[in-house]
């Protein structure tokens, strides 16, 4: 039985940009490819981050999210109870993902 939403993700330090200025945070990522629209949906959680807050607060939504081994576009949603934004996107993820083997 295989695993049609196996996951693959990155934990750890990242930079959100927003127009010419970057803010550092810290994000634990995760994504997989959908097999119904062909395309890979990332997401994930960006630590508590006050900076973070005031440009979510101003109105920001979109945002360039970037690793050590990637970038993408990505949507910034309302925060959890305990700060952290949601993020996620439908394109190739902003970190580093194994390709398939082949058989």
């Amino acid at each position: 039985m295989s695993d049609e939403h196996a996951e693959e993700g990155y934990t750890g330090d990242a930079t959100l940009i927003f127009g010419t200025d970057e803010v550092p945070v810290t994000v634990e990522l995760r994504g997989y490819f959908q097999p119904i629209d062909g395309r890979y949906h990332w997401y994930g959680r960006i630590k508590q981050n006050d900076e973070v807050t005031t440009r979510v607060e101003a109105g920001a939504r979109t945002t360039l999210l970037r690793t050590p081994t990637g970038q993408a576009e990505g949507t910034l949603t309302d925060p959890d109870p305990w700060g952290r934004y949601r993020v996620g996107g439908i394109s190739t993820p902003p970190y580093k993902i194994e390709e398939p083997a082949e058989h």
